[in-house]
């Protein structure tokens, strides 16, 4: 006899046996009890979380002979041919399939026969959002007016694509999806029943990849057992099958990023990769365990909320403390941009190693968090005693070794010799700037002259407008130098820098402007 699968296997048979939709479950029920049957329903949610599975087990409780409490008998001959699916009473379609218009007028047909048995005919429709605008049209008015013997049970996991004039012809229920909890009992009882030894650590695992669908829990479990055939099944096996990583990784990737270690940070990813884990399941993970680090930060009483043992919860307390919720959130909109890019990636290995370097370094990124991570950084720098050196500054440190404090920096000297061509732009640098339109002569007026190397020219503009109109934006920088050339008839080499104010300028550059009222020996070329 050939195998059954998990999910197909103990599929419910009855009302009581339907796990975390006991909204629905109730109201069919009573329905069912006080004889107030509607005509149309429609069930809309998630994958796996038991549309079709109740749509069947209210097909046989209202044909059934000897309902009880409103469900199914389970033991009479209706109840029997419609779970082995030979009933022409319960007619299952998939819309998927058969969307067309010709395919809805065959049931409208169908529909003026009444049942050869039993009290009802009823009409599952799934996936009935994939149905073209004219099948809704065809279905439209028997929907609306069926024969007292009809029952339309619709099936959606898109309920927005459904015109609202179906909509509004039927009495809408929303699926929820199964909590992690509710899964995991489930698992647990079908593991006894099968006399298969699966940790509990395990089946939550499991529980939590299915993402509150009971199918593909199943199905996820199914896969692990026969991995593992005849074998305990532990969290480590599961997390092998599932290609997935153990949270424990998670704290050292984050106390890596903590220390700015971009090579701890890449050697762990190598890791990773050795070990065969599924990249897009790991960038999923990192972001839910990013989600608990934020929940613990912005809470004390969130236990209730966080699914994970009290052994992992005292470590995300212990991780959370670490950082700060400014950069949790910055981290987590970083690995949520990446969710969506790895997903397709041919160099799936490559997004996460920029996403880790961007964790690491947020002087990559212009944004606000980014900015304010950069300023706690110099802060806990200058309470650690560790004097923070202007741009193109270095450390100073005593003979002991201990950073000292920062040392004034001598004013930078002015050259005995200036090229002439250089010293011909300076001497006229007023007038080459009133000459040029706007923007450009605004971030001039603003720019510094220095010596770059070679004793070329150097203009020294602001970070920001400035730097990005003359190093990123094609055309500026040449039309510069052409004018400047034109101006004083040499052709003139010029080396544009940015600095982030006039005041680093000052300090670490020679500003050739002052030579106007300096006397200034000029080499003679040869």
């Amino acid at each position: 006899m050939s195998y059954t699968a998990l999910y197909r296997k103990f599929r419910p048979d009855c009302f009581e046996d339907v796990k975390g939709q006991e909204h629905i479950v109730t109201t069919l029920q009573n329905q069912i009890k006080a004889n107030r049957i509607g005509h149309a329903y429609l069930f809309c949610g998630t994958r796996g979380t038991g549309k079709t599975t109740i749509a069947k087990i209210f097909a046989k409780a209202v044909n059934c002979e000897h309902p009880a409490g409103g469900s199914p008998c389970g033991e009479c001959d209706t109840c029997r041919a419609i779970s082995a699916g030979a009933s022409m009473n319960v007619i299952e379609i998939d819309a998927a399939s058969n969307n067309g218009v010709d395919n809805i007028r065959e049931i409208v047909d169908e529909v003026s026969y009444s049942p050869a048995e039993g009290k009802y005919k009823v009409y599952i429709i799934d996936e009935v959002h994939m149905l073209s605008i004219g099948a809704f049209n065809a279905l439209l008015k028997t929907l609306e007016e069926p024969p007292s013997y009809v029952i339309f049970i619709l099936a959606t996991t898109e309920v927005h694509k459904i015109p609202i004039t179906i909509l509004s012809r039927c009495q809408r229920y929303d699926f929820r999806r199964i909590t992690i909890d509710t899964i995991t009992a489930r698992l647990q009882e079908l593991m006894e029943a099968e006399q298969i030894q699966v940790e509990e650590k395990a089946l939550r695992y499991v529980a939590k990849a299915a993402d509150g669908s009971m199918r593909d829990a199943l199905s996820l479990l199914d896969q692990c057992i026969a991995f593992h055939f005849g074998q305990e099944l532990t969290y480590d096996k599961v997390l092998d099958v599932l290609g997935a990583v153990d949270t424990e990784v998670f704290g050292r990737l984050l106390r890596h990023v903590l220390n700015r270690d971009v090579a701890g940070c890449i050697g762990l990813l190598e890791e990773i990769v050795m070990q065969g884990r599924e990249l897009t399941q790991f960038v999923a993970d990192f972001t839910w365990y990013l989600r608990n680090l934020l929940l613990v930060k912005s809470s004390d009483d969130i236990e209730d909320v966080i699914d994970v043992s009290s052994d992992n919860l005292v470590r995300l307390k212990e991780e959370a403390g670490m950082t700060q919720t400014d950069a949790i959130m910055r981290y987590i909109r970083i690995f949520s941009e990446l969710s969506g890019q790895v997903k397709y990636a041919a160099q799936k290995r490559i997004l996460i190693e920029i996403a880790l370097i961007k964790l690491c370094r947020p002087d990559m990124e212009k944004d606000f968090d980014s900015v304010v991570e950069r300023v706690r950084a110099v802060e806990e720098k200058l309470e650690n005693g560790i004097a923070v050196m202007p741009a193109g500054g270095s450390e100073a440190y005593s003979e002991n070794g201990r950073p000292a404090a920062a040392v004034p920096k001598e004013r930078p000297q002015l050259p005995k010799a200036i090229p002439e061509d250089v010293q011909a732009v300076v001497d006229r640098w007023t007038a080459i700037v009133g000459q040029t339109s706007m923007p450009m002569k605004q971030y001039l007026r603003g720019a510094g002259l220095s010596l770059g190397g070679d004793n070329k020219l150097m203009i020294v503009v602001e970070d920001g407008l400035a730097s990005d109109y003359f190093l990123k934006q094609e055309g500026h920088k040449e039309q510069l130098v052409q004018m400047l050339s034109e101006a004083v008839g040499k052709e003139i080499d010029v080396t544009i820098q940015s600095v982030p104010d006039r005041n680093v300028f000052a300090q670490n550059y020679v500003d050739l402007s002052q030579m106007i009222h300096m006397d200034i020996e000029v080499e003679d070329e040869e």
